[in-house]
């Protein structure tokens, strides 16, 4: 009876820790910026966003994404797979100096990618994740310049607050993108 007792106790505290995990967040980057910004999901409930790195073993950089090619001149991020099978996250670095805040929420929004090729309902949940994100942190960015970051941001959770469970205004706005319609072959 004791053993069982045990055993079960055992199981238990096992299934429950991943709820309580305590996350090295220098397992994720080494770039101060990007650990401020892992600090502020870490901070804010952002588990989920820190599950799903630890999970696939991301690594996240500052990258500049014209290296791999001129048409990424302007993507805010992407979600990478090394020549290794090691996954990484590649902020653009244009935006290195956007808020701490505005940098979680991309590194959310990345964390969501868990195909090769991202389908829409992916990108649309990803997408979502980074404007509930933005809602719930931006009224904590000290720094008030706004760029191109932090302005798209705005219009996504515009469209997040104005969607409803008939009218998801996230999705609309990703089907009738360009760059969205051809990345995501959306005909």
């Amino acid at each position: 009876m004791k053993r069982t007792i045990i055993a079960l106790l055992s199981v238990l505290f096992f299934a429950v820790s991943p709820a309580f995990a305590s996350y090295n967040l220098k397992h994720f980057s080494t770039d101060e910026k990007i650990l401020a910004a892992l600090t502020v999901l870490n901070n804010n409930g952002g588990e989920e966003v820190l599950d799903n790195l630890a999970e696939n073993g991301v690594k996240i950089i500052f990258y500049d994404l014209t290296m791999m090619d001129f048409n990424y001149s302007k993507d805010y991020a992407i979600a990478s797979v090394g020549t290794l099978g090691e996954r990484y996250i590649l902020i653009n670095s244009r935006y290195k100096n956007s808020p701490k805040e505005a940098l979680a929420c991309l590194i959310a929004h990345e964390s969501f990618h868990k195909l090769k090729r991202a389908t829409f309902a992916e990108e649309v949940k990803c997408t979502q994740v980074e404007a509930y994100y933005w809602h719930k942190l931006k009224n904590q960015v000290t720094n008030t310049t706004t760029n191109e970051l932090t302005n798209r941001l705005n219009k996504l959770e515009a469209l997040y607050l104005a969607s409803t469970p008939n009218n998801d205004r996230i999705a609309d706005s990703i089907i009738h993108n360009q760059f969205y319609r051809a990345q995501l072959a959306i005909k």
